[in-house]
């Protein structure tokens, strides 16, 4: 089980909904959680500034915009969503190599402009809302796991700092990316909670001692 203070550190709390329900929420978590993830929901309601509100209110925010767009326009988007404040960013892997490099100069450019402090990106391999007929109903006939893993690969060695999986895949992926390589796992539930639309999921503790550097979990709290 995790100790207080690496629960604060591992555990990012999801904000789908509102903004009076997301400060709210906020206010009753602050000393309890270091993390929030500001998904596109909120993002696209309220615009940068909510990022710059959760970190007035303490917080480091995973910005979750699943940016893919061509190499040009994800760049920018990268670096303006550094700019916003965002601490870890997420990006598609299926951008292709070349995209992610150009993620990972926006998020460089910006640092400058942080003094230094370099927004971390997690490439999307494939959501947790997928399975494997979700994937051959796209035309991608690989196993889960093995897709997972290519695109894995492909985002780590293009630039980016790890990649957002299922907790089913976190192992596999700790081994093959190493100690380093941030992992972020969605599709976390404690036993006895719905599911709703995820399909590959796992518990707190799985995920953790699966290899995850992070755990999102939102409905359930």
């Amino acid at each position: 089980m995790l100790g207080e203070e690496a629960a604060r550190e591992s555990v990012i709390v999801a904000l789908d909904c509102d903004k009076q329900i997301a400060l709210e929420l906020a206010d009753r978590l602050r000393g309890k959680a270091r993390w929030v993830k500001v998904g596109m929901t909120l993002f696209y309601a309220e615009g940068p500034s909510i990022v710059r509100e959760m970190h007035d209110r303490g917080f480091k925010v995973f910005l979750d915009l699943k940016i893919h767009d061509i190499p040009f326009q994800v760049r920018g988007a990268a670096r303006s969503a550094s700019l916003s404040g965002a601490d870890i960013l997420s990006i598609h892997g299926l951008g292709s190599s070349a995209m992610i490099a150009q993620a990972r100069e926006g998020v460089e450019e910006a640092a400058a402009k942080r003094d230094g402090d370099r927004t971390r990106l997690g490439a999307i391999s494939v959501l947790t809302s997928m399975d494997q007929g979700s994937l051959s109903e796209v035309g991608i006939e690989l196993p889960v796991k093995d897709e997972v893993a290519r695109l894995a690969k492909l985002s780590f060695d293009a630039g980016s700092d790890g990649i957002v999986c299922s907790p089913q895949e976190a192992a596999q992926m700790r081994k093959l990316l190493g100690p380093e390589a941030l992992l972020v796992t969605p599709g976390v539930r404690p036993v006895g909670s719905a599911v709703g639309d995820q399909k590959r999921v796992a518990t707190p503790a799985a995920a953790i001692a699966a290899g995850a550097s992070k755990i999102v979990v939102g409905r359930p709290i």
